[in-house]
Order: structure tokens, then C-alpha cells, then sequence
């Protein structure tokens, strides 16, 4: 059997990175050997306690690391109106017993490229302000990287936090173009799941309401910090609900299952009272820029939803 592929998410939870972590903690062919945490969706004390109780929950014992608690240079709003204030809608969980690591995310990235060269996956489920930072800390990072998958970017500039800009990009655009650029150079490609990737590829709400039904402690877990997001979602989205770093998950953990990618340059627009945060990608190649991102356009649905089914426990 093959060795499993070391995996690392960095993450910000948020009740989609929940389900995103839960997809992976099941992956036939990866190990989650650390989750490294941004403020994003909330504050960085929440997302740490979330990403330790949602460890507790699936029964995993992976390594935690607290990152940045904010973006680069320019503050930005969180998520909390989505995700709940505390990120997992409020329930008032107990809190996980066990503690984040003394190590800081940044530098847990950089050992684990060392350790893993060659062979680390890397995960961007949220802002990307830690990777950019380790990138700095150590710019021949990328050059120890195997896959690298971001879930991020409007690539066609249908945004949903501002006109043109995702969240995860306009949560910190200075360290999304560190990161894209750094990529490039390194020669390795940045596989991306785009907010219009994940409005394609949405699920039924009374099809969802299904799955949490399913009598385990994930699917109860899951019902309870996604009840809120589940509803604001119906009231401004309509019959479709959609978990966007569970399909950046499901093109890591599960490739075959990606009907449709489009190769292009892409980058980062740092400027611009409309298009700050943009992910501008050319589709015509007309700017000679090499093509660094591997742009996912159509995922196979059935086996998406087979793999959260799985996760959840939902049969």
C-alpha cells in the first residue's frame, strides 16, 4: 500500500472549513499531519477553540498551531454575521480539553516543508496571511511543496463580499499576491476552487437537512454550529446551500472526480476602490504571464456529495 501523502490545512473555522477538516480527516490517501489557524471567518481565539473541538468531535489527534490574528496590513470585517460570532453559530460548545501547540503556525509550516520535501499537500481553506508570512520567513518554500490547492478567488469577478472580490482573497489581498506570485516563480501550479465553482456546485437544503439526520456525534455536531449559516443561506440564496472549502477538500482528497479545469495566469489586484481583492485571470493569455493556476470550472456532483455524506456519517 501506498504511503499516505502528508497533508497540511491551514484554515480559519468557520462552519465550511468544519466540514472541509471533516472530509480530510477521512482521506484514504492523505494524513493531516497539522492544522495551522488564521483569524478569517472570526477572531483567532475562535478559530483555534473551533478547529481543537472539531478535532475532539472526529476523534483525531492532529497537531494544532495558532497563526496570524490579522491580515497583513489593512483590517478587514470578518465573517461572524455568517458563521455566528464564535464561528460555529453560537452554540456554546464546551470547550476541547486539549491545548493548541507552543509552536506558531508559520514556523510549523516551514519545519513541515522540511520534514515532507517533495511530498507536503498544502491546504488554504482561509485567508492566507500565514503562508504568506512563512513564505517571507523562508521564501524557498514553495520549492518543497507538492500540491498546493487554494479555496479563493472570483474568477471571473463575481465576488461575494465586495463586487469582484471572495472573502479569503479580500480578507487580505497582500498576502493572497505573496502567495500567487511566490507559486509562479517556484514553478508550481496553484490548484483553485473559486466562489463561482461553488455556486455551481450547491446542494439542496431539504437534501442537507437529510444528511444531518444521521444518528452520530459528526452529523449532531455539524446540524447544531451549521443550523445558523444553513438558514441565513436560505433566506438570501434560496434552495441551494453551498460549503465552499468542502469543494476545495473534495478536488484535494478525491481529483478524479474534476470533470472540467482551466489552466491561466491569475493574479492579485492590490488596488481599486471596486476591485481590490480581485483574483483577475487571463483568459485570453494576453499579459505572456505562464499559467499559474489550475482553475477547477466542473466537479463531478454525485461524488461530491458522496464525500460529504461520508464525512458526516450520513450513509
Amino acid at each position: 500500500m501506498t504511503e499516505k501523502l502528508p497533508l497540511l490545512i491551514d484554515t480559519d473555522p468557520g462552519v465550511d472549513d468544519a466540514l472541509a477538516l471533516l472530509m480530510a480527516f477521512d482521506a484514504p490517501h492523505h494524513e493531516v499531519v497539522a492544522l495551522t489557524i488564521a483569524a478569517g471567518n472570526v477572531g483567532l481565539t475562535h478559530t483555534v477553540a473551533n478547529a481543537l473541538k472539531l478535532c475532539e468531535v472526529a476523534e483525531v489527534d492532529v497537531p494544532v498551531f495558532a497563526g496570524c490574528d490579522a491580515p497583513l496590513l489593512h483590517s478587514a470585517p470578518d465573517a461572524s454575521y455568517v458563521h455566528g460570532r464564535d464561528g460555529f453559530g453560537d452554540i456554546c460548545y464546551p470547550p476541547a480539553t486539549r491545548e493548541v501547540e507552543a509552536e506558531h503556525a508559520t514556523q510549523a509550516m516551514i519545519r513541515l516543508s522540511h520534514e515532507h520535501a517533495g511530498r507536503l499537500v498544502v491546504c488554504m481553506l482561509g485567508p492566507l496571511t500565514n503562508l504568506a508570512v512563512a513564505l517571507k520567513l523562508d521564501p524557498t518554500l514553495p520549492q518543497r511543496v507538492g500540491r498546493m490547492v487554494v479555496m479563493g478567488g472570483a474568477v471571473t469577478g463575481q465576488g461575494n463580499t465586495t463586487p469582484m472580490a471572495e472573502f479569503n482573497i479580500g480578507f487580505d489581498p497582500e498576502a493572497a499576491h505573496i502567495v500567487f506570485e511566490a507559486f509562479a516563480a517556484a514553478g508550481v501550479p496553484v490548484e483553485v476552487a473559486d466562489w463561482e465553482a461553488v455556486v455551481r456546485h450547491g446542494f439542496l437544503h431539504t437534501e442537507v437537512d437529510r444528511w444531518l439526520q444521521a444518528d452520530h456525534p459528526r452529523a449532531r455536531f455539524y446540524d447544531a454550529i451549521s443550523r445558523k449559516t444553513r438558514e441565513w443561506s436560505a433566506g438570501l440564496r434560496g434552495a441551494h446551500w453551498h460549503a465552499a472549502d468542502a469543494l476545495a477538500m473534495a478536488l484535494l482528497v478525491a481529483p478524479e472526480g474534476a470533470v472540467l479545469r482551466e489552466r491561466r495566469p491569475l493574479r492579485v489586484e492590490l488596488i481599486g476602490t471596486e476591485s481590490r481583492g480581485a483574483t483577475v485571470v487571463d483568459w485570453g493569455r494576453r499579459s505572456g504571464r505562464a499559467d499559474n493556476a489550475d482553475i477547477l470550472m466542473t466537479y463531478d456532483q454525485t461524488a461530491f456529495e458522496a464525500l460529504i455524506r461520508k464525512a458526516l456519517r450520513a450513509g
